[in-house]
């Protein structure tokens, strides 16, 4: 995978003397560690072949002042060789204990740890009609941070609505959308669904309620059918019905070129397999979406981290399009995207800005308001004003481009 960059920016040579410098002070290690061990198992056999040669001299010296028959000598040569051959095969099995112990005991600590993050298997169903999910002054901390990724945070989710979230990398944006799925829970404040809050709710049916595309979403290597269908993989489809779904995704085009169309698989592991490019990839992802949320009736989220950073324009505008049109009457859309243009027909906009919550209102009315939205608009807008045209005067530009 890196053959491109090793040829096209020279770097083979670079890597090679960096691994030529980390194998020779490995090999200097190993060395000096021979070097210890050697002289530790030399002095460890001249101190053993020291106490056999005064044990043989002893008993030599027994038998010649007839204070030991031969026939009994004979008897503690075979015990003094048997008894040495045990003691060192008790030295090494004791060695191995120890070295096992420890991972038994890494193997109980990583087992009492998981024992305490484990997602509980009951508590109350989460309820069939939900008007809307709100977060209320959430806030969470990584345990490795000093700072909070989401600080104070609320907001409100309607059913049926487009819920924009933007804001910088580092905002706390995908800890936010963790949180909304379930993955994780609020160190303080609430998520409520409807009016029950998650930590007592089934988890497992609050994973039913929510989809996710993310940007990087996983890739099977498994035929094209298969890769949408694990959007949800316990509802039995045939092949053909899952053409709704790649047509609404606009893969059709993709399926198509495929050798065997839907049952090609996609991962070139396999002989006879074919690999797909970015964007097609997120189009069976899109598809895979639209399969999970077209088989729930019940009243859910549908969260969209950065779908289309490997689309064309023309295809990310369609993609938008049809996100948008996911929502339902007992669906939410979150969408999260540095794409401006994606976010300015949402519903409702919240800016993040240090894991806290800056700005919310409309495109408009952030728009007005000069803002942080404002900002960030305006200078992905700038990329698409026209350049000026040397010696022509420049008129003034509007206050507002539209990156679309």
């Amino acid at each position: 995978t890196a053959a491109q960059e090793v040829r096209l920016h020279a770097v083979g040579a670079f890597l090679l003397s960096r691994y030529q410098r980390m194998a020779e002070s490995a090999e200097a290690e190993q060395e000096r560690l021979a070097s210890s061990k050697a002289l530790t198992e030399w002095v460890a056999s001249a101190l053993s072949g020291l106490a056999v040669a005064a044990t043989y001299g002893t008993m030599f010296w027994l038998i010649t002042a007839g204070h030991m028959s031969l026939a009994i000598a004979g008897t503690a040569v075979i015990a003094v060789r048997t008894g040495s051959a045990s003691l060192g095969a008790l030295v090494m099995n004791v060695n191995q204990l120890h070295e096992e112990s420890l991972y038994v005991r890494d193997h109980g600590r990583f087992l009492t740890q998981a024992a305490r993050r484990v997602i509980p298997s009951g508590g109350e169903p989460v309820p069939e009609q939900v008007e809307e999910v709100v977060l209320d002054r959430v806030t969470y901390r990584y345990p490795d941070r000093d700072t909070a990724a989401l600080d104070q945070v609320s907001l409100t989710l309607p059913m049926g609505s487009v819920t924009a979230v933007v804001g910088e990398n580092g905002s706390g944006k995908s800890t936010l959308m963790k949180i909304l799925s379930g993955l994780l829970l609020p160190q303080s404040g609430t998520l409520r669904w409807g009016p029950a809050d998650i930590t007592g709710l089934y988890r497992s049916q609050v994973f039913e309620r929510v989809s996710l595309l993310t940007q990087d979403f996983q890739r099977w290597p498994v035929t094209a059918a298969m890769n949408i269908r694990l959007g949800r993989p316990a509802h039995a489809v045939t092949p053909e019905g899952l053409g709704p779904s790649v047509d609404y995704a606009g893969a059709g085009p993709v399926i198509a070129k495929l050798p065997d169309g839907l049952r090609s698989l996609l991962a070139r592991m396999f002989r006879g397999a074919i690999e797909l490019s970015g964007g097609e990839w997120q189009k069976v992802g899109l598809a895979r979406t639209h399969w999970r949320s077209s088989t729930s009736q019940a009243d859910g989220v549908l969260i969209v981290d950065e779908p289309t950073s490997a689309l064309d324009p023309e295809a990310e505008i369609e993609a938008f399009d049809r996100i948008r049109r996911l929502a339902a009457p007992n669906r939410a859309v979150v969408l999260v995207t540095h794409r401006m243009s994606g976010v300015r027909h949402a519903d409702r906009i919240y800016v993040l800005n240090a894991g806290r919550l800056v700005e919310q209102g409309t495109h408009d009315e952030l728009i007005a308001a000069q803002g942080r939205y404002a900002a960030m608009f305006d200078a992905q807008a700038a990329q698409y004003a026209p350049a000026p045209t040397p010696g022509i005067p420049n008129p003034a530009a509007p206050t507002v481009a539209d990156p679309a």
